[in-house]
């Protein structure tokens, strides 16, 4: 007969795989593990088996491992999980793609009722229409101020309705009204609540953004940025382009209102001398445009002519026998 190990022995043997997961994986994703169940679990490990492996455990067994494996490594990176080792969390310690542990985690959510005392994660709203329930049961939808009648027998709900509110904890009621209708309003599992790589700590938010995202985001601080050079007349290579537009403006309107002139300006006072000279300008550059336009379009309407005129030749050239 095989003797259990005693309580210490159990701490060593945890504290030994946590400091070798520790060493060994470089990326961890921490978990919220509220309402998820052992067979849920076990789902979740045979479907993150590979490159990916999951640790529960209470959290001052956790920190007091993370703390001492961080002073014998002298790694004081692995000081950052400590904070996030809060509440009912576990890790899962990976070498895969984040992203890709992150969605395959959330495929394995299932839902559940809504029991008494339970704090709605989400708004629990019922549709409206045919309940199915005899008119014996309107007492529940009285007592929750719900609008209903009676049609062909049954119970009918009139508009939707907002049962619950996400933050409100499930009353009686409307557990057992969710109960006979059978609804399922909440759905439980593994979520990513924080993210550990090589040191740093980041929002799983940020596993979602995309390559357009990044572009978007580096262009709005890069415009900020811009926006702050002009204002303080601080050259950068982002503000350099606008300082030097600036500055020809400056010295163009001082030519403007002086007798001071060079042939970029000189054109400009000839302009504001006689403005039809500038709709002429206007109208030839249009009239080249428009020109080189058609010669374009003439060049691909004799390459689709001579195309078609190719293929009419092979299909006569079928016959010629």
């Amino acid at each position: 007969m095989a003797i259990k190990p005693t309580k210490f022995e159990k701490k060593v043997i945890y504290d030994q795989k946590l400091c070798k997961y520790l060493d060994s994986y470089n990326q961890i994703l921490i978990v919220n593990a509220d309402n998820v169940g052992s067979s849920q679990m076990q789902g979740i490990r045979k479907g993150l088996r590979g490159d990916s492996v999951v640790l529960m455990g209470k959290n001052t067994m956790m920190k007091r491992s993370v703390r001492i494996h961080a002073k014998s490594t002298g790694n004081d990176a692995f000081l950052n999980l400590i904070p996030l080792l809060v509440g009912n969390v576990g890790l899962i310690f990976t070498k895969g793609d984040l992203k890709e542990i992150k969605e395959e985690v959330a495929k394995y959510k299932v839902g559940a009722p809504a029991r008494v005392g339970l704090v709605a994660p989400v708004d629990v709203i019922v549709p409206p229409g045919n309940t199915g329930l005899d008119p014996s049961q309107t007492s529940f939808f009285q007592v929750l101020n719900i609008a209903t009648k009676i049609n062909r027998g049954t119970v009918e709900i009139i508009t939707p309705v907002e049962l619950i509110k996400k933050g409100d904890k499930v009353g009686s009621s409307e557990a057992a009204l969710l109960s006979k209708l059978g609804i399922r309003p909440f759905s439980y599992g593994l979520v990513v609540i924080s993210v550990y790589d090589n040191g740093s700590v980041f929002s799983p938010e940020v596993l979602d953004l995309t390559d357009e995202d990044l572009v978007e985001k580096f262009a709005a601080g890069v415009a900020m940025m811009t926006t702050l050079s002009l204002a303080i007349s601080y050259p950068t290579l982002a503000a350099a382009p606008h300082m030097i537009v600036n500055g020809y403006k400056n010295v163009l309107c001082v030519s403007l209102e002086t007798e001071y002139t060079y042939p970029q300006a000189q054109q400009v006072k000839e302009y504001l001398k006689d403005p039809s000279k500038f709709a002429v300008a206007i109208a030839s550059v249009a009239e080249s445009t428009a020109t080189s336009q058609g010669i374009v379009e003439t060049e691909d309407t004799k390459k689709e002519e001579e195309a078609e005129s190719e293929e009419d030749d092979a299909m006569f050239g079928l016959f010629d026998d």
